[in-house]
């Protein structure tokens, strides 16, 4: 029977609160638990006291009984002063993805064919423009009809 201290979730939605538990690694995340150590509220602001409460003798007991703390849980027990939790790193976080990869080659691939396109304007010489053709003498101001100038 393997046992960790983990968070179970209660609250409303997306008003979350949650105990800090001791509880069987088979059982439900909400469900069925041995021992309630405290609680974690993640709206409360990070430097309130009532963001974690814990029962720092309880907590220790079990740890030395060999319960397994979760990641966040290992967190505040770190805080606490009760264990010593080592940062992990996941270099391969960071990393774009397959679909990224692919974009940003597309577009790469675009801007290096615009270049050249200007690039290679700039090397020919510059074609003349033919000479616009100056307009030809304003045309005299049309007569008057026939009919307008009879009256």
């Amino acid at each position: 029977m393997s046992i960790s201290i983990r968070l179970a979730r209660g609250g409303a939605k997306k008003r979350p609160v949650y105990r800090i538990v001791v509880a069987e690694t088979r059982a439900a995340r909400d469900g069925k638990f041995i021992e309630k150590l405290g609680t974690y509220n993640p709206l409360l602001p990070k430097d309130s006291a009532d963001r974690v409460t814990l029962n720092a003798e309880r907590a220790k007991h079990w740890l030395n009984v060999g319960a397994v703390p979760s990641d966040r849980v290992s967190r505040f027990l770190d805080a606490a002063g009760l264990m010593k939790r080592e940062a992990s790193v996941n270099p391969n976080k960071a990393k774009p993805g397959k679909n990224a990869i692919a974009r940003a080659d597309d577009k790469a691939k675009k801007v290096a064919a615009a270049e050249a396109a200007i690039a290679e304007a700039a090397a020919k010489p510059a074609e003349v423009a033919p000479a616009e053709v100056a307009p030809a003498e304003a045309a005299p101001a049309e007569a008057a009809p026939a009919d307008a100038a009879a009256e």
